[in-house]
């Protein structure tokens, strides 16, 4: 017999309890074929000799704005290490600027006001930007700001009549003057307007973001919203991804959360449980449909706001912020019928909410869904979960939910959450060792580019859990590193659907692993986050290696 691959010489943990470590692997035609003693005898087209080096199955990120992250690479970058402050996000602001032609939008995007102790001025952003639009995103992406040029272009003349939309906030000063900065759904106001992004500009900043989960051992990634005009590059943007399979330049598999408002009625066509209305979007289609490369997987809806925003849903008011318990981002009812529509038509769901009081409400309303329409194996997911009570892990675990918490999280925004939250309920923060113990699958997950999107940090992140001022954010809450790299495959395979194709090193499943510089089971916790990927392969190919040595052309 003769197989495509077989590594060798190599020190690979499987994630398959089944057989949980090995030396050798073979692959044929994209897939692996057996381990060690079974591939005794078998010749191969090639032989890899990794010299012992670790082994693991390909990164999985549950939760990315996988676009996003290619289209932020061509904008100006404000975030803390770039702009310290506010003057010095002003003084980079204006610079740059300058260098756009005349009547050219200024875009940058990672600020965060919890670190440069405010967020910009919409009349600052007039003066320094020599009558330029300027629009600037929050690195919760939760919040932007917009100088008044911004808004006219945007439809807008007098910024200081506006009105926030339901689930939004207009900032203002003391007289009522809009300060530029817009809140959750009133993000609307100006975003709307640039939301439709060119397919050739989309083209070249998913092969951009493909290149780049290469480089980090990502292999698989779940693109956290699409084709809304909530969340999304247009309602016809999933055609640039196809475009890009087409071409061959898509080496990262995707699975792809329509947003819910791409959704719409389909009429009297019935539902997979029975007679009714439809649901879904055109031609009938729902969560699974694609194939190993590229397909459709929960409905996204955003339930409530940001956690450093302010505006996260919550049941307790905000630290020095007596009657601000956050926002919903929908009218309740509006949200309820939604969250149950779309289960009663055969989508899985992936709410975001990260507020305890969103929690609890997505929990009532899926909860209502399925005693309406039982569904065994629906695998509902709550994006982020960041504030839970124990009953409502509980509830979690028992209704069979998943939560798709981000361990970056910890060290780039804890700082943000102590201040938000106060001390005391950082117990409830970001929680991921509470549910592991009740037997939850959890994924693991960044949201970049909200956050960095490298997945070795976001494992030591969920293993540390240190913020970046040194407070240890949940102590109870951390997992071994076994936990956190079993969530990074295996559990962000779970959380879509595809644990059968992917998530761990098996017979028969997608020849997807990553060459690590050493062995983060093996390493001090403290220093996962040193470790460096030498090698990452998709589909039995090796798609990028450090040295130059493996990575197909």
């Amino acid at each position: 017999m003769l197989v495509d691959t077989i590594i060798e010489n190599a020190r690979i943990t499987t994630m398959d309890p089944k057989r949980p470590q090995a030396s050798r692997l073979g692959i044929f035609a994209g897939r692996i074929i057996g381990f060690d003693e079974a591939l005794d005898g078998i010749s191969a087209e090639v032989r890899i000799d990794l010299d012992g080096a670790p082994v693991v199955p390909g990164f999985n990120d549950a939760h990315m704005h996988f676009s996003a992250l290619g289209l932020r690479m061509d904008q100006l970058d404000l975030s803390a290490q770039e702009a310290p402050t506010l003057d010095a996000l002003y003084k980079k602001v204006e610079r740059y600027a300058a260098t756009r032609p005349a009547g050219s939008w200024v875009i940058g995007h990672g600020y965060d006001q919890n670190r440069i102790g405010a967020h910009p001025d919409r009349d600052v952003l007039d003066r320094i930007s020599g009558g330029r639009p300027v629009f600037i995103l929050h690195n919760s992406a939760h919040m932007c700001v917009a100088n008044t040029e911004a808004f006219a272009l945007a439809g807008h003349p007098d910024p200081d009549a506006l009105e926030a939309p339901v689930g939004g906030e207009i900032g203002r000063d003391d007289t009522g003057r809009n300060t530029g900065l817009l809140a959750d759904k009133a993000m609307s106001l100006v975003d709307d307007y640039l939301r439709l992004v060119p397919q050739t500009m989309l083209f070249d900043a998913l092969k951009r973001a493909s290149r780049w989960c290469l480089r980090h051992g990502l292999t698989s990634v779940t693109e956290a919203g699409v084709s809304g005009r909530g969340i999304g590059n247009g309602p016809g943007d999933v055609r640039a991804y196809q475009d890009l399979l087409d071409a061959g330049k898509l080496h990262t598999r995707l699975t792809l959360m329509p947003y819910i408002d791409a959704l719409h009625g389909l009429g009297p066509i019935g539902t997979p449980y029975g007679n009714g209305d439809g649901w879904g979007i055109d031609l009938g289609l729902r969560s699974g449909i694609g194939n190993e490369w590229l397909r459709l997987g929960p409905t996204k809806v955003l339930s409530d706001g940001s956690l450093i925003g302010h505006t996260a849903a919550m049941c307790h008011d905000y630290v020095g912020e007596p009657g601000n318990t956050g926002l919903m981002a929908w009218d309740e009812a509006e949200l309820r019928d939604m969250l149950i529509t779309a289960h009663v038509n055969g989508w899985q769901v992936a709410a975001h909410a990260i507020g305890d009081r969103a929690v609890g409400f997505v929990l009532d309303a899926l909860d209502e869904a399925q005693k309406m329409r039982p569904r065994s194996d629906a695998r509902h997911r709550l994006e982020h979960a960041a504030i839970v009570s124990d009953e409502q892990v509980e509830r979690i675990a028992d209704g069979g939910y998943i939560p798709v918490p981000q361990g970056r999280f910890i060290s780039e925004l804890g700082d943000g959450f102590v201040s938000a939250l106060g001390p005391e309920r950082m117990d409830q923060v970001y929680r991921m060792r509470s549910f592991v113990d009740r037997g939850v699958e959890l994924p693991g997950s960044t949201d970049a580019p909200v956050v960095p999107a490298e997945p070795l940090i976001s494992l030591h992140d969920m293993v540390n859990r240190r913020a970046e001022g040194g407070e240890l954010i949940g102590p109870d809450e951390r997992l071994t590193p076994w936990q956190a790299l079993r969530a990074y495959t295996y559990g962000s395979a779970y959380a879509v659907h595809e644990e059968r194709l992917k998530g761990s090193l098996s017979r028969g499943k997608l020849a997807d692993l990553v060459v690590l510089s050493d062995d983060l089971l093996a390493v001090s916790p403290e220093k996962i986050k040193d470790i460096e990927v030498r090698a990452t392969m998709v589909g039995g190919k090796f798609r990028y290696d450090a040295e130059q040595e493996l990575a197909a052309p």
